[in-house]
């Protein structure tokens, strides 16, 4: 029998649905059929399959319910999940025996009903059905219910793609979202993974210290070969918590690439990796939109001038629209007080975007120079200096956890520390 995973679904009003923040990972390449009985669970299963996490699914919405359902499936194969709508007890339970009867093995079942009572909800797991959601449903709970079945409750935290972007070329997004993977391993001790997009010009490598090499290109440039013994041998191990996927930084070939060039990278890296962090080029190409749209965060990173903020109103506009079921993605300013430099203030910057942003870094070239030259994190080079905090701040709402608690030390603490150093 296929194990229930029971859903809480609260009657909510016809307003737009909330955003967000929860961790849904994306379901595999899977067919899907609807059977709706009302249009308004139709329109909301169509919704669900425009959005991201739906993105490899093939989804096919019918209407007629139950009847139309088993009927389909007297003369052709079932789908890997068939979603039904019914109102009726006996009426479901009736037409879940006759489903039954020509129902592939293997095929999942998820249920939207209307009615809440526990008795139903034992016969529906006696029948082996995988999801009962209680209707009215909206986009997200369709998209839950249906990523579910292929992820395991304790694998949910798996796969989290933090995607780094800058709204202009030169704000620091590289550097930020090196920083940003730092406290990620460091600070809230997550094993994390940085991949260097920018194949031609990536800086991860300098920033980091290393110089692996193999990395992220030979994985793009061989997509049949990529798996998770393969992508092991080419990350670059940083720290404990911390490894690199490289860019080669050569121009040696053309780092052309069609939409879906990534895509086996990143489903690889979903399913060994906590977090992944993608630092992704100031370039608009099909590759980035995609890696942009999938990912479940995003970070913009922007100056304080006119430029930066045309950019990033653009991208919140753009961003909201193509992930209408996530949170709005988050932005901070970088390179704040450069002197003689007219500067948009913040309150300006957010009353455009219409939303605060999530710090603002100021312009220390001094520090930041010095850690670029030396191939170290800001952390490094001044563990008290004040954008360290701003970059667990920054960690911490994109990965959705606390800071963790680090042990106190005592007045015995050095000497330890000496005795563990012979």
């Amino acid at each position: 029998m296929i194990s229930y995973a029971r859903q809480t679904h609260e009657e909510q009003p016809d307003a737009a649905p909330p955003p967000v923040e929860e961790h849904i990972a994306p379901a595999p390449r899977v067919s899907v059929q609807a059977f709706c009985e009302t249009v308004e669970t139709a329109a909301a299963v169509q919704s669900a399959g425009e959005d991201r996490r739906l993105g490899k699914a093939h989804l096919k919405i019918q209407m007629g319910g139950m009847a139309a359902a088993t009927e389909a499936y007297r003369s052709a194969p079932t789908p890997n999940v068939i979603v039904l709508e019914s109102d009726g007890r006996n009426d479901l339970l009736g037409g879940l025996d006759q489903l039954a009867t020509v129902c592939d093995a293997g095929t999942r079942v998820v249920v939207i009903g209307r009615i809440n009572d526990v008795t139903l909800y034992r016969e529906l797991v006696r029948r082996g059905v995988s999801d009962y959601v209680l209707a009215p449903v909206g986009a997200i709970d369709v998209v839950r219910s249906i990523c579910n079945l292929f992820s395991a409750p304790e694998a949910k935290a798996v796969g989290r793609i933090i995607a780094v972007v800058g709204a202009k070329g030169g704000v620091g997004a590289s550097t930020i979202s090196h920083n940003v993977a730092w406290a990620i391993a460091r600070d809230l001790a997550m094993d994390a993974v940085v991949a260097d997009l920018d194949l031609a010009f990536g800086t991860a490598g300098l920033d980091y210290n290393q110089d692996p090499p193999q990395g992220i290109a030979d994985a793009v440039f061989s997509p049949d070969r990529v798996d998770t013994a393969f992508i092991d041998r080419l990350l670059s191990k940083c720290t404990d918590h911390l490894s690199l996927l490289a860019a080669p930084a050569t121009l040696d070939r053309v780092y052309d690439f069609g939409t879906d060039a990534f895509d086996a990278v990143f489903d690889t890296l979903r399913s060994t990796m906590p977090c992944i962090v993608l630092d992704i080029p100031h370039q608009w190409s099909g590759w980035t939109k995609r890696a942009l749209i999938g990912a479940d965060d995003i970070l913009i990173v922007a100056a304080p001038d006119l430029a930066n903020l045309r950019n990033t109103k653009n991208l919140f506009d753009l961003l909201k629209v193509a992930r209408p079921n996530d949170r709005p993605p988050l932005y901070c300013l970088n390179q704040v007080g450069v002197p003689k430099r007219p500067e948009i203030a913040a309150a300006e910057f957010a009353k455009a975007i219409e939303s605060q942003p999530i710090v603002s870094i100021p312009f220390e070239p001094q520090i930041f120079g010095s850690a670029a030259n030396n191939g170290q994190m800001i952390a490094e080079i001044s563990a008290n200096h004040k954008s360290i905090e701003m970059f667990l701040q920054i960690a911490q709402r994109l990965t959705g956890r606390s800071e963790t608690k680090k042990q106190k030390s005592s007045l015995l603490s050095p000497l330890i520390d000496k005795l563990r150093g012979k």
